[in-house]
């Protein structure tokens, strides 16, 4: 109840003078039980965060690893471009300047030419993924009841399903 006066209650909320947190002296099987869990189920989510922090830290130095390869392979790409002036200049010494080049050209062609049928061939391969697509047909009849005991019956009557008179499969 509230003095109507000032808002202030004219009762006290007690103060407990024991810590409800503490533990007791002569716990039972169920608190024991029950810290257990609590322990176990910190120290399983303290071993998931360690493993995606060492996680989090291998794939940041795979990506930065993964862009000094990238780089190394645009100056790799860039550096054929001087390789193949190289390559003309080498060939102007014992031919005409324009037949040097023309020959450097065809066998950037040639080369092109057989990268992109090897590359033709690898992605013609492709065919998706059959196994999924038979397991997902499969779906409506694995989720028909009693399908699997028209499934044994049909082996056993050497294909012909047979008909059971409870739709139910039981």
């Amino acid at each position: 109840m509230s003095d109507r006066r000032n808002g202030v209650p004219t009762t006290v909320t007690s103060i407990p003078l024991v810590d409800p947190h503490a533990p007791k002296a002569d716990p039972s099987i169920g608190d024991l039980v029950k810290d257990a869990t609590a322990q176990v189920s910190t120290l399983v989510r303290a071993e998931v965060e360690l493993a995606k922090a060492e996680i989090t830290r291998d794939v940041k130095k795979g990506l930065t690893g993964s862009v000094f390869f990238i780089l190394a392979l645009v100056v790799l790409f860039y550096s054929t471009f001087f390789f193949f002036f190289f390559l003309a200049e080498l060939l102007d010494t014992w031919i005409w300047t324009w037949a040097a080049y023309l020959i450097v050209f065809g066998i950037m062609l040639v080369v092109t030419a057989i990268f992109a049928l090897l590359g033709y061939l690898k992605v013609r391969r492709i065919r998706g993924p059959k196994q999924t697509i038979e397991s997902v047909k499969e779906l409506p009849e694995a989720l028909t009841p009693g399908h699997d005991k028209a499934k044994a019956l049909e082996s056993a009557d050497g294909g012909k399903p047979a008909s059971t008179a409870d739709p139910s499969g039981w």
